[in-house]
């Protein structure tokens, strides 16, 4: 029996002990319930509805970890020595990028491939970032770096510039503040010996794992983010690109239009457009991007707001194939599944924990919350334990799966429920951009 095929044994005992917690507290809740005699519909109704809350996160980390596992049993072959290959053009977009310009450019010079190109696209700066670009393609070379310049339009602008300009069949799109890791373009690329599969989503790590919120922020990239991509990928239905990191068969791009600027969520929307058009979607763990992560609450309301509100401004726009469940099944399902992962989880979330508190504080019963708290951070460890151990990821992010249940999670669902209700009420709102401190 494989070491991968133990770890998931040992985790499924687990999630099993985590279901015995949740027995507990239906028969706890249920001996309660009976003997104050509660009449009152708010509170009835509310436990039914709790306890499918229950059931549902309960499935939802069973599902994810069982198909993520399957994914990573998945075999796929290296290629052999002979293999020839192809060109890839890496497309950096860059705004205002000065601080971290250099090395970011500096470390896609020394990528572990043989055939690849990167393109700078500053985005009208107003900053240093094209007089340091260009800068390095003199020392590179331009056959290595090539620097485009053009007025201040958006990333997904500057991407399509990029793309246009690409002389390589495949092109990995990227953010001007990320850095790849030397072997993620041999990773990715092998992918692409399967002739439905148009995208390959990369592997996001956060690099600047200085204080308690980017620490929290690393085990979300490994385990809420990390987890839920390989799971997609046993069916090659990936529904989000991530930015710092994917690489795209170019004529693809090219024939549904590239990025589009009608959402705040343009790789989402992009995504999508992929798999409506018929192309398969993977992941790989070992294409592997390094971020740099919002190092403030300030600074990670703007960017969770603008992702809550693109992702659903993403799904609205191909709502029609939500109400198609055939003969694309699995485009509806991919559909349905953004849309529960994005909005109706977190809003569930944020009911489960209202109704405790509220139940604490109007019937006294403390214990309560303590019992829920439990049953869902043994859940989170689990989960937690899983993601590190098949990523080979650093043990000492685990405890703070414990605190995201505290702190972390409350938070973002906050964020995202406050991005849905501004997104329904067409609440006007900017691009704007995170500041950078050049950590990576």
């Amino acid at each position: 029996m494989s070491l991968l095929a133990r770890l998931y044994r040992i985790f499924i005992g687990l999630m099993f002990v985590s279901g015995g917690v949740a027995l507990a507290i239906l028969v706890y809740f249920n001996w309660y319930y009976n003997r104050l005699a509660v009449t009152n519909f708010f509170v009835g109704f509310s436990l039914f509805i709790l306890l499918v809350v229950l059931i549902i996160l309960a499935l939802r980390y069973a599902g994810l970890m069982w198909f993520a596992y399957l994914q990573q049993v998945e075999h796929l072959e290296e290629p052999p020595e002979t293999y020839v290959y192809p060109m890839v053009t890496v497309i950096v977009p860059a705004y205002n990028e000065g601080k971290v310009i250099d090395s970011a450019v500096e470390q896609l010079m020394w990528l572990d491939y043989p055939r690849y190109e990167v393109i700078v696209v500053d985005d009208g700066s107003s900053d240093d970032t094209y007089d340091k670009a260009l800068t390095l393609s003199g020392v590179y070379g331009a056959h290595r770096l090539r620097v485009i310049t053009q007025p201040n339009a958006g990333k997904a602008m500057a991407l399509n510039n990029g793309i246009a300009n690409a002389r390589g069949e495949f092109v990995v799109c990227m953010d001007g503040d990320s850095a790849l890791e030397t072997q993620t373009l041999k990773q990715a690329v092998k992918h692409f010996s399967d002739p439905t599969v148009g995208a390959v989503a990369g592997n996001v790590k956060v690099a600047n794992r200085d204080n308690l919120l980017t620490k929290m922020q690393a085990l979300e990239y490994v385990e809420g983010l990390g987890m839920v991509r390989t799971a997609q990928a046993f069916f090659r239905r990936v529904n989000i690109i991530p930015g710092p990191m994917g690489i795209f068969r170019k004529d693809v791009l090219m024939d549904i239009g590239g990025y589009l600027k009608d959402t705040y969520a343009e790789d989402c929307e992009l995504t999508l457009r992929i798999l409506l058009a018929g192309w398969k979607i993977k992941y790989e763990s070992q294409a592997v991007a390094w971020t740099e992560a919002p190092e403030s609450v300030e600074a990670l309301f703007k960017q969770r707001y603008r992702w809550g509100r693109g992702v659903l401004q993403a799904i609205v726009k191909h709502r029609r194939q939500m109400l198609r469940p055939y003969p694309e099944f699995l485009d509806t399902a991919t559909l349905w599944l953004l849309l529960f992962e994005s909005i109706i989880w977190p809003g569930l979330n944020l009911f489960a924990i209202s109704f405790f508190v509220f139940v604490a504080v109007w019937l006294g019963y403390s214990n309560i919350l303590f019992f829920w708290w439990t049953q869902l951070t043994i859940l989170d460890v689990v989960a937690a334990l899983f993601c590190v151990a098949v990523e080979k990821e650093d043990i000492r992010l685990v405890p703070y799966a414990i605190l995201n249940r505290v702190y972390y999670i409350p938070l973002v669902d906050s964020i995202k429920f406050l991005a849905a209700l501004d997104e329904l009420f067409g609440v006007q709102m900017g691009w704007g951009k995170l500041e950078r401190f050049g950590r990576i």
